[in-house]
């Protein structure tokens, strides 16, 4: 028996309550994130002026115990623009930008090294929340790396040694076999010798140039606050949904 196809043009989810409010008084009810007041430029301070807000909701999606609170979709494009996504771990969040971690020769280092600019985006579904950021990438210090690097799990650290990053391979057995000969170079998976970093793994940080918050509202009538890095600072607008 066939099954149904997925109806996917009537596929939604209701954000916050279903009845417009009147005018100026917000939503009748709060959305998933239990906040009843519309996200304002106001709430936007800090130094710069998008740190406060953003450290707030990703301590606030980490107690709503979302998966993977600090996983990010992160977009690259090529030499000719041709874009890609895929979601990787946020590593590190303050003032100076959003850091994470990868194989310099995957896909996603080799287009970074042709078009150093990308962009990011934290999807807090269910808090009905998104922050997203635009902006330029550049390698973190080798001391950073290195900090990260010896934090890792050893799994971690062996399989980063183990993968040619997004290179083909013949089967799942020849990738646990080329594992399991890294370990062995090292004196196991549990215990061993201790494992230096790739010369071809390290850091990348998203410099912000562009930042969004984005909150969702009844009737998609949504809140997104924008902020944009100009030569007097940064500029702070609402944006209609």
């Amino acid at each position: 028996m066939a099954e149904e196809p997925i109806d996917l043009p009537n596929m939604r989810v209701g954000y916050g309550g279903g009845i417009p409010p009147n005018i100026g008084e917000g939503d009748r009810a709060a959305g998933a994130d239990g906040i009843r007041e519309n996200l304002d430029p106001s709430w936007i301070r800090g130094d710069p002026p998008w740190v406060d807000l953003f450290t707030v909701w990703l301590r606030e999606a980490i107690d709503a115990r979302i998966p993977e609170p600090n996983a990010m979709v992160l977009g690259t494009a090529d030499a000719q623009g041709r874009p890609s996504t895929r979601t990787v771990l946020c590593k590190g969040a303050d003032a100076a930008g959003i850091v994470f971690f990868t194989g310099f020769d995957s896909d996603k280092g080799l287009e970074l090294a042709a078009n150093p600019w990308a962009s990011i985006t934290f999807p807090w579904i269910a808090l009905e929340r998104q922050v997203h950021f635009r902006g330029s990438v550049t390698h973190v210090s080798m001391e950073e790396t290195e900090a990260y690097w010896y934090m890792r799990p050893r799994g971690s650290q062996l399989s980063a040694f183990a993968s040619d990053q997004s290179r083909p391979i013949a089967s799942r057995i020849e990738l646990e076999a080329r594992a399991a000969s890294v370990a062995d170079d090292f004196g196991g998976f549990a215990d061993g010798a201790e494992i230096p970093v790739p010369s071809d793994w390290g850091g990348y940080r998203l410099v912000p140039a562009t930042v969004e918050f984005w909150q969702g509202r009844a009737n998609r009538l949504h809140n997104r606050v924008r902020l944009t890095k100009n030569d007097d600072g940064w500029q702070v607008e609402r944006l209609q949904p």
